[in-house]
């Protein structure tokens, strides 16, 4: 293998491909990112046999062949270079090495053979659609920051898309609970996608994927299986195993009878919670919310007798009441609300709470109170 490539279109893919690649592994393949080189393009493949991720680019091919290279180190190489400058790659000679030219900088990097690189972006995957760019970004960053983090549960550590359907329209739908708060966003459903089993997109493939698709314009094709999922978009294609396991009935911790509304303007009580959270403990960020007709009272303490208190104007006509929140995990929600202001209904000071914008019904929260 021979080729010629420009180092921010390199970097570019390397960026995208070597994340994945896990900094300590006990198979040494897996630490490095295989080279392909057919006519006129460099393919860059990376896995960590969980997640992987193929991209595309334009290269100037000399010689064909295939290679694999230490990824991290690669990455580190190539950042350093220079702005526009050229890269040779070469690992056309028996020694086992690729050798990296560029203006008076040499590198020689020791390969592994590419036949031992493991192949897992192969084979058809029976159901397949495809969304926009912007709605997928929109349903990952609307949900991932409920995605739990606790290992033990780990049909929670990922997003559940899957088929739903609202007043009898059929809906894609996202959800992601961490057992303390749930984020739910749907779109109209695409077209391919009935019939579609439900599918537990694990964390880090979810994080990957939106680092991935920050600057796509089009369309990503979307294609899965009971336990694979597939991403396709300009020139990347994304590749993970699915979570093996059941996600809760998440409909049952919906309320539905919660008959006190709050609207308050988002922005201001955002600002407002982030301000007297200040002061509160480290371990429980509680910030408690004296709510009585026209007029929310925010207040919070401290382990050493600290207080702070803000009041904030809503509407609101219910019996006056008093709730306790995880300050982080309101402002969590409140970051996803992009109308002007947010809807509060609450049946009691025990009870899960809902939480959405007033101008897009498409998204909605549920916020656990906690005890302050």
């Amino acid at each position: 293998m021979k080729i010629t490539i420009d180092r921010g279109l390199l970097l570019k893919a390397l960026t995208h491909v070597q994340s994945v690649v896990e900094r300590r592994n006990t198979i040494p393949i897996l630490s490095n990112v295989r080279f392909d080189a057919p006519n006129g393009q460099l393919s860059l493949n990376a896995t960590d046999m969980d997640i992987d991720i193929v991209e595309t680019v334009e290269a100037d091919v000399a010689s064909a062949g295939s290679t694999t290279v230490p990824a991290h180190t690669m990455f580190d190489i190539v950042r350093k270079l220079p702005e526009g400058a050229q890269i040779e790659l070469d690992a056309s000679g028996d020694d086992g090495h690729l050798t990296l030219t560029s203006g008076r900088s040499r590198f020689s990097l020791t390969c592994l053979p590419p036949e031992d690189f493991p192949v897992m972006a192969s084979g058809e995957l029976p159901h397949s659609f495809s969304v926009a760019a912007e709605d997928l970004r929109s349903m990952v960053d609307r949900t991932r920051f409920a995605i739990s983090t606790e290992e033990t549960r780990y049909y929670l550590n990922g997003i559940y898309l899957h088929e739903s359907e609202r007043d009898g329209v059929a809906v894609l739908r996202a959800v992601a609970t961490d057992g303390h708060r749930l984020a739910s966003v749907e779109l109209p459903l695409p077209e391919g996608a009935s019939g579609m089993p439900g599918v537990i997109v694990p964390r880090k493939t979810v994080l990957e994927l939106r680092k991935l698709i920050d600057e796509i314009d089009g369309d990503v094709s979307v294609a899965l299986s009971d336990t694979k999922i597939r991403f396709t978009f300009d020139g990347a294609v994304v590749t993970s195993k699915l979570i093996d396991g059941t996600f809760p009935d998440y409909d049952r911790v919906i309320p539905t009878g919660n008959d006190k509304s709050m609207e308050v303007g988002c922005k201001v009580f955002a600002e407002a919670v982030d301000r007297v959270s200040a002061i509160s403990s480290e371990k429980s960020r509680a910030v408690k919310l004296n709510i009585s007709k026209g007029n929310l009272v925010l207040s919070a303490n401290s382990p050493e007798n600290d207080s702070a208190t803000e009041e904030v104007p809503v509407e609101y006509d219910a019996g006056d009441m008093e709730i306790g929140f995880n300050s982080r995990y309101l402002l969590d929600i409140t970051q996803q609300i992009h109308g002007d202001s947010a809807r509060f209904s609450m049946a009691d000071a025990a009870s899960p709470t809902l939480v959405q914008d007033t101008g897009d019904t498409s998204a909605l929260y549920v916020l656990m109170p906690m005890r302050v």
